[in-house]
């Protein structure tokens, strides 16, 4: 079942959750960007979840050549 959510587990036991669905309402500023981020969550959720969590999420979505995952 699809639950809008990237989730991290951890060796400790610990968890993460990331609600897809509040990032893309928060960093996706065009119609573009909402498909370049599902792309990323349905095939690199690990660097997603990096991206969502250093705060680096909105860099990659400008465009900066050092966030680019999909090139």
């Amino acid at each position: 079942m699809d639950t809008a959510c990237v989730e991290l587990c951890f060796s400790d036991g610990s968890m993460v959750a990331i609600d897809t669905i509040a990032v893309e309402n928060e960093a996706a500023d065009t119609m573009f960007q909402r498909p370049e981020l599902d792309w990323l969550i349905y095939n690199k959720p690990l660097e997603y979840a990096q991206l969502v969590l250093s705060g680096e999420i909105e860099k990659y979505l400008q465009g900066t050549p050092e966030h680019r995952l999909m090139d």
